[in-house]
């Protein structure tokens, strides 16, 4: 895994060698084993590198014929296909990222749909078609494991891994957009391509954009959930084959990998075939919190290693560590989520680091097979259950925050995401389009990066999505149950993990830990410039005297947010520190 960022100037002249510089440092965290550039005409190309395949000869950018160069964050799992297909292609590293090259000579813009892996890249073509025109592409996985970030303005185009790395090179303004700030809080995270940075936008998951003169030319779109449903329901013999396979390409690495281990069915389902498919001890962390209110299921991750001869080390997150930490992890989440389960993935992080530059996590299991309740919701027998997805925002019932609009991008993308499906699949497709890549997988890619780990996710994959989706609603949930055909599989194979009894999911305890210091950090917080743009300070003590525990954490996150990505106040103080010189800023 690895940063990469890079500036296409409009008037032809080459980049300023200080801007690529700050954009590599801004990025070293993503790729402390190596940095490496490319100036070529009006183009300046900036890789930071976390080696994990082809360590001697992976070093970027690539180089192609005709002066391509290419830079990529992220891992192609067909590699070897790729390159099995072009025997005589005159290969010059064992780099998993090389053939892309390759498939640019053969396809053009639309290299992107013979990859599978996850992957944001840019490759540079100096002198394209009859034209002889400079030109820059952008491309993005079709499920936006790996994100790519970008500014179009009169004077440049410009992009990066992350978008604090553009703020640092002074490539976009460090304000906010307000619509984006009612989705942040209403929802947990924003949608689609607009960030909460007005001169930032994403790259859509599965989008590839071509750039001349720095002005966006082209735009191409991946399918993501193109399969339809069968009438026969599929097998657990079916489900084995399919998700064995993903998880054996989701081991290649040159460095020791392991998994997070959560105690929920999607860590034990990847825990049981990294056994099988390895042949080897797996190396696995959990991790637990104190008080008897946390939603802890480390003593279940520690039944099921023990189950199948795995090594699990069980970490502890507890209330100081939080007080410690939730800065720095407010900062690392740049484009920012307020979902509390990025607390502990940092600190899984922070464990893993020095020890594993790749674990394997569960994410996407709930999405591809099904798992959420509003799922059952969907599926269920009485109408007057089957009501919409996240109708009411965070702060619904209290008076005094200016949020409106916050569901206006949402709103679209579920009339979107709907057409042509059914109920359950309308919402699988809208969890995948926007909750997916802008919650669950920024949140593992910023709190892993921050420690230099990369995160692979087994079940965010094209062939398991195919599969998924292909199946009948009935293989998949009932109105009591969700995940039925996984939980079937996981029933033969391990028993031990009891994967139909009920789950407690993976959230610390953090609203106990804030209520605790509500009469404190009440008067803080709405004292923090950030909160005060959108909410008097009455509404924030109404919060905290309630003690709303979502409400609370979003404002405590947003205030720390704030204070580093606006404010420019360093994270490396405690949340009282943090706070009380935010509340002192002009």
């Amino acid at each position: 895994m690895c940063g990469i960022a890079g500036v296409m100037m409009r008037d032809g002249r080459a980049p300023d060698a200080g801007v690529l510089a700050s954009l590599a440092a801004a990025l070293a965290h993503r790729g402390p084993d190596g940095e490496g550039r490319h100036v070529a005409g009006a183009v300046g190309l900036v890789h930071r590198r976390l080696s994990i395949i082809d360590l001697v000869t992976g070093d970027q950018p690539l180089y192609g014929r005709g002066g391509t160069a290419l830079i990529v964050n992220g891992e192609i799992y067909n590699d070897p296909d790729l390159r099995a297909a072009r025997p005589t292609a005159p290969f010059q590293t064992h780099s998993d990222c090389e053939p892309i090259l390759f498939l640019y000579e053969e396809h053009g813009v639309d290299f992107a749909a013979q990859l599978r892996g996850m992957y944001a890249l840019a490759l540079y073509d100096p002198n394209h078609g009859d034209r002889n025109r400079e030109r820059l592409l952008l491309a993005r996985d079709p499920f936006g494991i790996k994100p790519l970030y970008y500014v179009v303005n009169p004077r440049y185009f410009a992009f990066a891994s992350e978008p604090q790395a553009l703020l640092a090179a002074g490539l976009a303004r460090a304000e906010i957009d307000p619509a984006r700030r009612a989705e942040l809080l209403q929802l947990k995270f924003t949608t689609g391509e607009r960030t909460i940075f007005p001169d930032i936008r994403r790259l859509l998951p599965g989008e590839t954009l071509v750039i001349e003169a720095g002005e966006i030319i082209a735009r191409r779109q991946l399918p993501r959930l193109a399969a339809e449903p069968v009438t026969r329901a599929a097998t657990t013999a079916d489900l084995d084959r399919v998700l064995g396979e993903s998880v054996a390409v989701h081991l290649r690495s040159d460095v020791p990998y392991g998994l997070f281990l959560s105690g929920g069915i999607d860590s034990t389902a990847l825990l049981w075939l990294m056994h099988r498919i390895s042949g080897e001890r797996v190396r696995a962390i959990t991790i637990g919190y104190d008080g008897a209110d946390a939603d802890d299921e480390s003593s279940d991750a520690l039944l099921v290693a023990r189950a199948v001869g795995a090594a699990c080390e069980r970490i502890s997150m507890t209330e100081q560590d939080f007080w410690a930490a939730a800065p720095r992890i407010a900062a690392c989440l740049d484009d920012p989520t307020t979902d509390a389960a990025a607390l502990p993935t940092w600190f899984l992080g922070r464990a893993a680091a020095g020890q594993l530059k790749v674990t394997l996590c569960g994410e996407g299991g709930d999405e591809m097979f099904a798992g959420y309740g509003r799922y059952r919701r969907a599926v269920a027998p009485w109408r007057f259950i089957q009501r919409p997805a996240r109708q009411r925002g965070v702060f619904d019932g209290f008076a005094g925050f200016a949020l409106s609009g916050w569901r206006d991008g949402f709103t679209a993308a579920e009339a979107r995401e709907a057409q042509g499906r059914n109920p359950l699949r309308a919402l699988q497709a809208l969890d995948c389009a926007e909750w997916l890549p802008n919650d669950l997988l920024i949140k593992l890619d910023r709190c892993l990066m921050a420690h230099g780990v990369e995160g692979r996710t087994p079940f965010v994959d094209p062939k398991i999505a195919a599969f998924a989706f292909a199946l009948p609603d009935q293989s998949k949930v009932s109105w009591r149950l969700g995940k039925l055909l996984l939980r079937r599989w996981l029933a033969e194979r391990l028993p031990a993990a009891r994967p139909f009894a009920r789950k407690r999911g993976f959230k610390p305890p953090v609203s106990r830990w804030i209520a605790a210091r509500g009469a404190e950090l009440a008067p803080l917080i709405a004292a923090n410039p950030g909160i005060a743009a959108f909410a008097r300070p009455e509404a924030v003590h109404a919060v905290f005297a309630r003690a709303e525990g979502q409400a609370m954490w979003s404002l405590l996150f947003y205030a720390l947010w704030h204070a580093r990505h606006i404010l420019g106040i360093p994270s490396s103080g405690d949340v009282e520190a943090v706070l009380t010189a935010a509340s002192r800023a002009k």
